[in-house]
This record gives structure tokens, sequence and C-alpha cells, in this order.
């Protein structure tokens, strides 16, 4: 098998469908904190979004036969949970408690299209 191939995460992306953009940026850049980033001309036409905080790279494709993804996941960690709670119940989004993980304070929240995100803060 010759050693390790795998050496890291470049990005992770999630699907939303398409002209959602607009919600995307309220969630993803005004609850979440990320900034948007260009993306590169030739993909730019495709519509979503690239987004950066970090070093966290997270991309949001345009699928025509969009299904949010309701249970898999991106679990972000987080330093100020509390502060994350509080935006995402004052943008009307959805959040969802579940049970306790050993060493972590977490929640779920849904983004404006229905995709599940945790929010972990060690404590």
């Amino acid at each position: 098998t010759g050693g390790l191939m795998l050496t890291g995460i470049d990005h992770v992306q999630i699907a939303i469908p398409a002209l959602g953009e607009e919600e995307a940026r309220r969630f993803y850049v005004d609850v979440l904190g990320f900034t948007e980033v260009p993306k590169p001309a030739e993909l730019a036409a495709r519509g979503g979004g690239w987004f950066e905080l970090g070093s966290l790279r997270l991309h949001l494709g345009v699928d025509k036969d969009f299904h949010p993804a309701a249970k898999a996941h991106i679990a972000f960690l987080t330093s100020d949970l509390a502060t994350l709670i509080a935006r995402a119940r004052a943008g009307g989004y959805r959040l969802v408690e579940d049970a306790p993980v050993d060493g972590y304070d977490r929640i779920f929240v849904f983004d404006p299209f229905g995709n599940r995100i945790e929010l972990m803060q060690p404590k």
C-alpha cells in the first residue's frame, strides 16, 4: 500500500438548489461567518459559490435535482457556539439538539435548503 497517501481535505462541497445563492450567502456569511471568494472563471457560470473561513473551504454547488442532505452533514468546530446559535435563531433557521457527545457541546442547524450542519464546541 506504500504509506500515507491522503494528507488532508482541500474543501467540502454541499448541494444547493438553482437560484439559491442569495439565501446561501445570508446563512453561510451572516450566520456562520464565512467570506465568499471568487470562483475560477471557468466554473462561475455553474452558479453556487465558494466560501472560506481561516483554513476552512466550503463549496456550494447547484444541483438541478437538489435534495437536502438531512442526515449526512459537515461538523464545524467553533469557539463560540452560543453566538452561532443566537445568529441562527435570529435568522429563523431550524436548530435541533441531539444526544450529547463526550467533550463537546453541540447542536444541528439546517441551512435555508434543509442541509444539516453540526456545530461543535469543545468543553
